[in-house]
């Protein structure tokens, strides 16, 4: 399994910025996608995740309302729609995937990473 995360970069507060992550290795849809964040001295939180299988999604408090997370099964690809942003949102955002059938922001349940990208939200 491989994931290559796109999308990042710098914005102003109040923007918009769209992440994406392709996924590679899997043969159905029977997996979830997760995004993630991390800045540094701080533990990686979970910010979303979708099951591709049936859409099922879930969002940490602090991005609900302004995230959105969607998924295009046939080129197996997630993107996160972040909109609203604020420069708590600053971070590198990293995509990860598990067999695991239900939306899940529990970190440990997921064995497979993409190498991060980096998102500044400027004042």
């Amino acid at each position: 399994v491989q994931l290559v995360e796109s999308g990042g970069g710098l914005v102003q507060v109040g923007g918009s910025l769209r992440l994406s992550c392709a996924a590679s290795g899997f043969t159905s849809d029977d997996y979830t996608i997760g995004w993630f964040r991390q800045v540094p001295g701080k533990e990686r939180e979970g910010v979303s995740s979708i099951t591709l299988s049936d859409g099922d999604t879930k969002y940490a408090d602090s991005v609900k309302g302004r995230f959105t997370i969607s998924s295009d099964n046939a080129k197996r690809t997630v993107y996160l729609q972040m909109n609203t942003l604020k420069p708590e949102d600053t971070a590198v955002y990293y995509c990860a995937a598990t067999w695991g059938l239900v939306a899940t922001l529990w970190k440990p349940e997921y064995d497979y990473w993409g190498q991060g990208l980096q998102v500044t939200v400027s004042s």
